[in-house]
């Protein structure tokens, strides 16, 4: 799994958001995190992770241990996001392939998905047996809630970096995306084929201009 991250050097240095400071990546490159610790960090994210991990992984790898800057996780999942799989999957074995080579990511990828699987295999039990019941219908239905306002915090956290930054280009495309596949329907493949040599491009030209 090493060649996943090679494209996403953790030693680049990045402008942190107002939320998180960034660590020195030669820190980070001198002591990264243990099998072990990488294990119980995602393992507290799944479990935490109603409605989606997403949330509590940025949270977790950003926020709380500073192993990566907010600009870098953006980006990680902006690779994960358009490989084949679930995206927080792919986040989790490139993340761990990035810190502790393959062991890593094995390691991560357990975490993430291990105590969860368990948790879930008790809960399909309860819920086939208890299913019907009004009142349980009603509190999933809170919990989906929950989870769409989770979510919608992420994606504002996410885009805080280029908010800051007044990156009107990422933030207008992110924009187009979201009409194109969001309202007009149209299909994901074809937008994403459209908007991913756009973007590369004018990215490029971006950073050409300004070296």
């Amino acid at each position: 799994m090493g060649w996943l991250g090679a494209g996403l050097p953790l030693n680049e240095a990045m402008p942190p958001d107002s939320s998180s400071a960034a660590v020195a990546p030669a820190d980070l490159a001198k002591s990264p995190p243990g099998l072990l610790t990488l294990f119980i960090a995602f393992a507290k994210m799944s479990l935490a992770g109603f409605g989606g991990v997403l949330v509590w992984a940025r949270r977790g790898i950003v926020d709380q241990h500073k192993w990566m800057t907010a600009d870098e996780f953006n980006e990680t999942f902006a690779l994960c996001h358009f490989l084949p799989g679930p995206n927080i999957v792919n986040l989790t074995f490139v993340f761990g392939a990035r810190l502790r080579g393959l062991p890593g990511a094995i390691a991560a990828f357990s975490g993430l998905v291990g105590p969860p699987a368990l948790i879930m295999v008790v809960m399909g039990a309860l819920y086939q047996r208890y299913g019907e019941i009004d009142a349980l219908r009603r509190i999933l239905s809170g919990v989906a809630c929950a989870a769409i306002g989770l979510m919608l915090a992420v994606v504002f956290r996410m885009m805080m970096p280029l908010i800051k930054r007044r990156d009107v280009t990422a933030l207008l495309i992110m924009v187009v995306v979201f009409i194109a596949i969001g309202i007009t329907r149209l299909p994901l493949p074809a937008v994403l084929l459209a908007a991913i040599p756009v973007s590369v491009a004018i990215t490029s030209w971006m950073r050409r201009e300004a070296a």
